[in-house]
């Protein structure tokens, strides 16, 4: 039996913050996307939180992952007005663009198969299922998302 009943008890579950977790947003893969190279899916999910150019900067050029995140939650900058029904698709480019640079990556995530992907964090109910296992899981939901879109690319490619 599962220890949280909204949650499948073969489910994989993985940390997004774990640096050596290949399918987190915390992961040392660096990618294009927006112009820019960025170093880790997490730098550019938490510059773009912000309208100031001179802050997305500030934290795409930040040493570490963890300085991106602190600089991404900074209280006092005012983050983009739209950030709230955003920030999942922020996220889903971020790591669409890693799978899509990094073939291991991508094939690692469509390996999963069918399997469901739980972020475990048990103090974040949006991106993690929580400590109850009742928080949102949006971060396992985005890698699910783009797992299917990934087999769907694959197959099309297959049948032209």
């Amino acid at each position: 039996m599962s220890l949280f009943k909204n949650i499948p008890e073969d489910s994989l579950m993985l940390n997004r913050s774990d640096p050596d977790e290949l399918l987190g947003s915390f992961s040392p893969h660096s990618f294009f996307l927006d112009d820019h190279e960025w170093s880790t899916a997490e730098h550019y999910y938490q510059a773009m939180k912000f309208p100031d150019k001179e802050h997305q900067e500030l934290i795409r050029n930040a040493s570490s992952v963890e300085k991106a995140r602190r600089l991404g939650h900074h209280w006092f900058k005012r983050k983009r007005a739209d950030y709230s029904q955003v920030r999942l698709t922020l996220m889903t480019r971020a790591i669409y663009t890693k799978c899509r640079t990094y073939p291991k990556i991508a094939q690692t995530l469509i390996d999963t198969g069918e399997q469901f992907i739980a972020e475990r964090s048990f103090s974040d109910y949006y991106w993690g299922c929580g400590r109850d296992g009742r928080g949102n899981n949006h971060y396992g939901r985005v890698l699910m998302n783009i797992r299917s879109r990934l087999i769907q690319e694959r197959e099309a490619k297959a049948n032209a």
